[in-house]
């Protein structure tokens, strides 16, 4: 995978989630498709294309985001304010995976455009077949957005 053509954005700073994660998506052949951002700054400058990704093309949008809502440096609610605020970014699906149980972050979550919103589960198995189940849906039963829902 190059930086050019990533599927999936995982947007994770805990190392055990970003391994579950990756393993659970290679079972479907899909990990290999996949770049780490591990805080928000890391996310919006990947998304955006800039600071150490300047030289990556806008017209390769990742076709999913996989992202935690606690994260250091920016949060995961403003990373989702700032993507789906922009309409070069608008289109892209976000799906929120998160521990966090508070309903403040769901409700913000869905006011601000997620398109889904999982509770990590605890139970390594559950864990693994819910981003399984993320992945297959997103990446192969899912019609991505086409190229014009990018134009601003």
């Amino acid at each position: 995978m190059t930086l050019e053509n990533p599927q999936i954005l995982l947007v994770e700073d805990n190392p055990k989630d970003v391994k579950l994660t990756q393993h659970a998506l290679s079972e479907e052949n899909l990990a290999n498709a996949i770049f780490v951002a591990r805080d928000g700054q890391e996310a919006l400058d990947f998304l955006f294309c800039r600071g150490e990704f300047a030289s990556r093309s806008f017209d390769h949008p990742p076709r999913l985001v996989l992202l935690d809502i606690k994260l250091p440096k920016v949060d995961g609610l403003e990373v989702l304010r700032e993507v789906k605020g922009d309409p070069r970014t608008k289109a892209i699906p976000v799906v929120v995976l998160s521990s966090s149980r508070e309903e403040s972050d769901l409700v913000e979550s869905y006011k601000l455009g997620v398109n889904a919103y999982i509770q990590k589960p605890v139970e390594f198995d559950s864990f693994r077949h819910a981003v399984k189940q993320l992945g297959l849906f997103w990446l192969v039963v899912n019609e991505p957005p086409p190229a014009k829902a990018f134009v601003p």
